[in-house]
């Protein structure tokens, strides 16, 4: 059997009769001939043979997540559904369940090389009413970090709360702000991004293109799930915090030339990597260090430029370290790579951010994914911890600048904390369960119409 994965590999990956991937240790770094794969011919991801099913650190990825070798012609489409068992829930009144009844889904999206590409996800249908005016409004959540191996993928997070291996350790902490929201009567949508979940290429982790469009088409696929009570015409949020909130910021630059049909009433960005050269130097050293195997892994899959810088500057223990990395969740890449200094996988002893600086074909792969360059649709409300020191402050406060000077209806919210501890996520963490109410509040107010004021004004003032 062959299966097109376009995982750090200079070969296909080989698996065993019974469907099993070989491990990641087993796959050399190279990923030209892997990328070519899904890249050349149709532009579509390669047939995928539904008679196995693929392993990912001990946990088996349901065939579902196996895109189609021919994909819809159109952004947004339904490929397949399915009834997904929430992990936590409870029965409610004549036979409901709370917080409401979920649907695994797969749809068509476009990737950052303008080819077709099968993508995952989950549909969530409330328990509770919606209160507000006009019909039922749908949140799209992008979701924060959760790894690159396809069991980490936040609709499978959303059926298994915890997967706790041998192998891999994956929490679902977005189902926090998922289940407040669908309490406010929205449904929501959940997106796998490209190639977390779907079993054909590697997570393409932080790249804005695909991030943004993998998030406007779950909100296009959401209107033609079965038994979904939202319409055409419900407004429809945008939510994310960190990786998330990259995502909810790049989807509200490209709405207006991507999807302007998907009615957009409001967006949080909390803590955004707006500005990825600033990140890595953030995350290099830090107990999230592992993010940087994952972002180095995406890009090399999708732009040359960067593959090469790696394949030319990485040393072995780098080699074996992305190798690794590229099947972990956040909870193996905390245990197995926290506080790592990326100079220990550069034959020189330079940064992988020195190194990338040092190739400006590769640098600038990295520039044009600065979010912050076209205006945002509709209100923004931008939050990020003042001492966050993992997503750094300064440039998610710098998003703001940029969207103002835009004219984009942007609430700066700079969540004021003290140093809860260098590098150790803290900073950054906190303020994802601090500013949550807020956000959701905020976020509803917009799904039910009310206007809101840009605070432009007051960033000279604010820290």
């Amino acid at each position: 059997m062959s299966r097109s994965d376009p995982r750090p590999c200079s070969t296909p990956p080989t698996v065993s009769p019974a469907g099993r991937r070989a491990p990641a240790g087993t796959r050399l770094l190279a990923v030209a001939a892997a990328a070519a794969a899904v890249l050349a011919g149709s532009g579509v991801p390669a047939a995928a043979d539904l008679s196995t099913q693929v392993v990912s650190r001990g946990v088996t990825i349901p065939a579902f997540y196996d895109p189609p070798a021919t994909l819809p012609a159109a952004n947004g489409t339904l490929i397949r559904t399915e009834p997904m068992p929430l992990g936590l829930s409870i029965p409610g009144l004549a036979g409901r369940p709370m917080p409401g009844t979920a649907t695994r889904l797969m749809y068509r999206s476009t990737d950052s090389s303008g080819r077709a590409v099968g993508v995952t996800g989950a549909y969530l249908e409330p328990w509770a009413a919606w209160r507000g005016t006009g019909p039922r409004p749908l949140v799209a959540v992008a979701s924060g970090t959760m790894g690159q191996g396809d069991q980490c993928a936040p609709s499978f997070s959303l059926q298994h709360p915890l997967t706790l291996t041998g192998d891999t350790l994956s929490v679902g902490y977005e189902a926090l702000a998922i289940y407040r929201i669908l309490a406010t009567g929205a449904a929501v949508v959940v997106t796998d991004y490209v190639g977390l979940g779907a079993t054909d290429r590697l997570h393409t982790y932080v790249n804005r293109l695909d991030q943004g469009h993998a998030l406007l088409d779950a909100a296009r696929a959401a209107r033609a799930v079965p038994g979904a009570s939202i319409t055409p015409t419900s407004r429809v949020g945008l939510y994310g915090y960190s990786q998330g909130g990259g995502a909810t910021a790049s989807a509200a630059e490209l709405q207006p030339g991507y999807a302007p049909d998907v009615p957009l009433a409001g967006t949080y960005v909390g803590a955004p990597p707006a500005d990825l050269t600033a990140v890595l130097k953030g995350i290099d050293g830090s107990a999230l260090a592992g993010a940087l195997g994952w972002s180095i892994n995406g890009f090399a899959q999708s732009y040359p430029a960067v593959r090469e810088v790696i394949e030319a500057n990485v040393n072995a223990t780098g080699r074996a370290a992305l190798q690794d990395m590229s099947t972990m969740c956040v909870g193996d890449a905390i245990l197995g790579y926290g506080f790592a200094r990326s100079s220990r996988w550069i034959t020189s002893g330079k940064s992988l951010g020195e190194v990338i600086a040092a190739a400006p074909p590769a640098q600038a792969v990295l520039d044009r994914q600065r979010i912050g360059t076209l205006k945002p649709t509709g209100p923004v409300r931008l939050a990020s911890g003042t001492q966050d020191d993992i997503v750094p402050h300064r440039q998610s406060r710098q998003l703001a600048v940029d969207w103002c000077g835009k004219g984009g209806n942007v609430t700066y919210a700079p969540v004021v904390l003290p140093n809860l501890g260098d590098k150790i996520l803290t900073n950054h963490l906190t303020p994802l369960i601090t500013d949550q109410g807020d956000a959701v509040a905020w976020l509803t107010d917009r799904l039910a119409g009310r206007t809101v004021s840009a605070n432009c004004w007051s960033l000279p003032l604010l820290p």
